[in-house]
């Protein structure tokens, strides 16, 4: 193992120092429990938006806190659930009055961990609702999930909503926006190299030099099948169709009502022709942004083909799976609303634009 660290047991409490050294402007970290929230927080009568999940996926989740996107971010040991204490915590030290929007990744442990913290949370009177996000097409209940995995939705919905409540929208409204978002996006992943967690020291899994992992969780879970590599067009095709022709997807969620889980059906409806779209297409950590864009230009064709415009993009590493090789793709349609919310500035670590 070859990596920028000193000891195993300080990578994440040195690499969240690092943070708050380079941001002071922007974050401020509390450790134990470890959490990081935005300098100006609370921010007075604005809904908090608060995410988290493992470390290993930088700058997802701690590099998007900042205005115009998350209030507070919650990182777990490296891919790895965060506890609730840390998002308990991250809750009262971020909520002005108006209320605490989880986003929560569909995730076993994070699924779990989270709705205690809401439960805590809604004992000391803090507003708050949970919103999963599950938009992996890829696998139905992988190793960690029951459900679609969530993936690179979460990046967008975190921008989207966190520009909502930046303008004003009460709780109620950044749920409804959030699980409207969540709804419009789909993604797909896959990998040319495992990655390796510090803890480890070893990689997660083997992959011959002439070998990919078509349709990967951003752990390291095993995809839809194991097969020979293949040119980025003929990839970038089957990812993206994938993701376009998938069907409508039904299932239960539980959503906090009024202190109460409460069971909801939802579904997903597929992408028709005349749509628009946001297009992410996103590294995993080791591939470089050149690649990406070669990805982007057969997307982009391939979208056109099906009758989807593509109106904004992001390209880049914002949700890593460490030093992994490979890429994901997203899309996420958008109407007025989305749009205006995507457009609007954001200033965090990670992702800056309009200011």
């Amino acid at each position: 193992m070859k990596k920028l660290i000193n000891a195993v047991p300080d990578v994440v409490k040195e690499q969240l120092e690092g943070m708050a050294a380079a941001h002071p402007d922007l974050i401020k970290v509390h450790y134990e429990p470890d959490y990081v929230y935005r300098a100006d927080a609370p921010v007075a009568g604005k809904v908090a938006i608060i995410s988290g999940g493992g470390s290993g996926h930088e700058p997802m989740h701690g590099g998007f806190v900042g205005m115009g996107m998350l209030d507070a971010a919650c990182p777990g040991a490296v891919f790895t659930s965060p506890t609730p204490d840390q998002m308990y915590e991250a809750a009262q030290a971020v909520n002005s009055g108006a209320g605490v929007l989880f986003l929560v990744k569909n995730y076993t442990g994070d699924v779990l961990n989270f709705e205690m913290a809401a439960d805590m949370a809604y004992a000391e009177g803090i507003p708050v609702q949970n919103i999963l996000i599950d938009d992996d097409v890829a696998v139905k209940d992988s190793l960690y999930t029951a459900g679609r995995r969530g993936v690179g939705t979460t990046v967008l919905v975190e921008k989207i909503v966190g520009a909502a409540a930046e303008a004003g929208y009460n709780l109620e409204q950044c749920a409804d926006l959030a699980r409207k978002a969540n709804s419009y996006g789909r993604s797909m992943g896959m990998a040319l190299t495992s990655c390796t967690v510090p803890a480890a020291g070893k990689p997660i899994f083997e992959m011959g030099d002439d070998e990919m992992e078509f349709g990967i969780g951003i752990h390291g879970e095993p995809g839809q099948k194991r097969m020979k590599l293949i040119p980025a067009d003929e990839l970038t095709d089957m990812m993206a169709k994938e993701i376009i022709h998938d069907k409508a997807y039904s299932r239960t969620v539980r959503e906090l009502v009024d202190g109460q889980w409460v069971d909801k059906e939802l579904v997903d409806e597929p992408f028709k022709r005349g749509d628009k779209v946001i297009a992410f297409v996103n590294s995993m950590g080791g591939t470089p942004v050149s690649e990406l864009y070669a990805v982007y230009r057969k997307l982009a064709e391939v979208c056109a083909a099906e009758g989807i415009e593509i109106v904004r993009n992001l390209i880049g590493p914002y949700i890593t799976s460490l030093e992994m090789a490979g890429m994901s793709i997203t899309l996420l349609k958008a109407d007025d609303e989305i749009l205006k919310f995507w457009d609007a500035p954001v200033k965090t670590p990670g992702l800056r634009w309009g200011v």
